[in-house]
């Protein structure tokens, strides 16, 4: 499976895995010779995807894990050490929404649910694996945050918590990157554009993605292996001394 080898002998931890740009980077990992930990809410869609990566030659091990609770993450980080040893990558992918409002229609609930989702999972999972890469003086954390935390999108509208949610991750990076470099830990961010994910398809109809495509410089929306290939990089030797990076694919869209 492994084309360049790029990660082999790694030992990564992907959130939502189960579908859109986690499950690329889980799998585009997985290609670069990593046993990868694939952490989803969806345990039929971890497994799918576990069982897809399994069968094209890649180490995987599938979790169902709820990113949102202390406990949950604990006992995965566990149960990834006690299968493969080790994490060296860790790649915060969970996160998004499902609706659109305005501020005077949002819920306290909400508000929590969708800051919760972005970013106290970025926080948990972090928190989980920073001791065992700190002990071993080496690691990679990969937060997968939004062009809607830099600024609004000028084409399309952008949810209030969300974009403050990802606002958020992009800060914690880098304090982040701060605090664990002395370890030999980098730690960086990618800043995705509007993707052609099924989750966006399922928020933003045909005309406002044809119209946020039309007014990047590119005139494209990114796809989901754009992402996975950044994350690589980052993941990789190549980036030993990049960290504390929020690094946009956007095609343009925010510069």
């Amino acid at each position: 499976m492994p084309q360049q080898g790029r990660l082999s002998g790694s030992v990564a931890i992907v959130t939502a895995a189960g579908q859109g740009i986690g499950e690329t980077i889980a799998r585009t990992f997985a290609r670069e010779g990593a046993s990868v930990a694939l952490v989803d809410v969806n345990r039929g869609e971890v497994e799918r995807v576990s069982k897809e990566i399994a069968g094209a030659g890649g180490t995987t091990l599938a979790l169902d894990t709820d990113v949102t609770r202390t406990e949950a993450v604990t006992q995965m980080v566990q149960a990834v050490v006690g299968k493969f040893g080790a994490v060296d990558i860790l790649v915060n992918a969970a996160g998004g929404f499902h609706q659109l409002a305005p501020i005077t229609e949002i819920t306290d609930e909400e508000w929590d649910r969708v800051i919760t989702l972005n970013l106290k999972t970025c926080f948990l999972c972090s928190r989980a694996v920073a001791a065992l890469m700190m002990a071993r003086k080496k690691g990679r954390i990969v937060n997968i945050a939004s062009g809607s935390g830099i600024a609004p999108n000028p084409f399309a509208a952008t949810y209030l918590p969300y974009g403050a949610a990802k606002a958020g991750m992009i800060n914690f990076t880098k304090v982040l990157a701060r605090d664990l470099g002395p370890y030999g830990i980098t730690v960086n961010a990618i800043s995705p554009g509007t993707t052609a994910t099924p989750r966006v398809v399922k928020v933003r109809d045909e005309a406002s993605r044809r119209k946020i495509a039309e007014q990047n410089p590119m005139r494209c929306l990114v796809e989901p292996q754009d992402t996975a290939e950044a994350a690589l990089f980052l993941a990789s030797a190549e980036a030993r001394y990049i960290t504390g990076v929020n690094l946009n694919v956007n095609a343009g869209n925010l510069m």
